[in-house]
């Protein structure tokens, strides 16, 4: 069956309302806020700091380390259970390995930089909504990094190849009647923007070669849409530091 209108009303193309902020907690060494839609981030950097346990240092350059965590009621479905679970020891993971190639390590050996993601509120892309945070709070903690990483979500419904899923279209055989989950894919993207390199590339759902690639076309320029909120963000606090943080303790 065909999906010829989004279930919100936007284009095919079209991401949801975004919207960052660097700088939002004081105590971090950095930090950031992002939003893409109805998904909410929040990303502290600590670090570079001393590694422990020991055992994990690495003598030639610091290790990147990313915790993400989705709060107990922040789910458009059902609650999600406090604590670590095997989904979200996944997603940090491959937000660490998204993030670690365009960060320059090497001249902290034995150290650690820690980044904790935490979301209130998620619709749909949570892991993107994260790396686009962590990507701004890493530049905003000042540790050195070649480009940003930018991410958005792509997919395939019914017969259309759609940018940034909400929660109803991860979910469009509930909402759509006439589909059913074979119609249906998601695929988290993340993009050095500068160079176009893939550092994310995940897949939920079976499509053919051709479908992956328009998908993939439609990500970098969305990504490149993403990337300019990230340096706005930046630019707009590096902008008014001298009047003043406004983060909270």
């Amino acid at each position: 069956m065909d999906y010829n209108k989004r279930i919100d009303g936007r284009d095919f193309d079209e991401l949801r309302p975004i919207e960052a902020k660097a700088g939002v907690i004081k105590k971090a060494d950095g930090s950031a806020y992002f939003r893409m839609g109805n998904t909410v981030a929040y990303a502290a950097v600590y670090g570079p700091r001393e590694m422990f346990p020991k055992f994990q240092q690495d003598p030639k350059k610091a290790v990147l380390r990313c915790n993400y965590n989705m709060m107990p009621f922040s789910g458009a479905g059902e609650r999600v259970r406090p604590g670590p679970s095997r989904r979200s020891k996944e997603i940090s993971a491959v937000t660490s390995n998204a993030l670690v190639s365009v960060v320059d390590l090497y001249d902290s050996p034995n150290a650690v930089v820690d980044v904790y993601i935490e979301l209130p509120m998620t619709d749909a892309g949570s892991r993107c909504c994260g790396i686009n945070a962590a990507a701004i709070a890493l530049a905003d903690a000042g540790i050195p990094m070649r480009d940003l990483v930018s991410a958005v979500a792509v997919g395939f419904a019914g017969n259309k190849v759609i940018v940034d899923l909400n929660y109803e279209e991860e979910h469009l055989p509930d909402y759509v009647e006439g589909l059913d989950e074979k119609d249906v894919a998601d695929i988290p993207v993340a993009i050095i923007p500068s160079t176009g390199e893939i550092t994310l590339l995940q897949m939920d759902g079976i499509v053919d070669k051709a479908t992956v690639i328009s998908a993939l076309n439609k990500a970098r320029t969305a990504a490149m849409k993403v990337n300019e909120v990230q340096k706005n963000a930046l630019r707009e606090k590096f902008a008014t530091q001298v009047n003043g943080d406004n983060g909270f303790e």
